[in-house]
């Protein structure tokens, strides 16, 4: 099982930055997929999430109607759309899921949200 994600790097604020995190091992369509976060000085946090079955998608309420999670079945990834973005978004953004009873982090993607 591996995740690989992509994506991040500086942008100002009121940006966008689209995250792709590549899976490899297990199918994205069969379990939850997750993004999380972690900024300087900050624990995790759970940014998204979207679940294996029926859709079901719910987001930290400092992102909702900012941020959008989807899934490409066909490319076995996972996606974060992020818009109008904040200095306050500034992290390091993991992919999670927990194929098989284990859970994997990807990597990590640094965003850096600054004039």
């Amino acid at each position: 099982v591996q995740l690989v994600e992509s994506g991040g790097g500086l942008v100002q604020p009121g940006g966008s930055l689209r995250l792709s995190c590549a899976a490899s091992g297990f199918a994205v369509s069969s379990y939850d997929m997750s993004w999380y976060r972690q900024g300087p000085g900050t624990e995790r946090e759970l940014v998204a999430r979207i679940s294996s079955k029926g859709g079901s998608i719910n987001y930290a309420d400092s992102v909702k109607g900012r941020f959008t999670i989807s899934r490409d079945n066909a490319k076995n990834t996972v996606a974060l759309q992020m818009n109008s973005l904040k200095p306050e978004d500034t992290a390091v953004y993991y992919c999670n899921a927990r194929p098989f009873f284990v859970n994997y982090w990807g990597q990590g993607t640094q965003v850096t949200v600054s004039a």
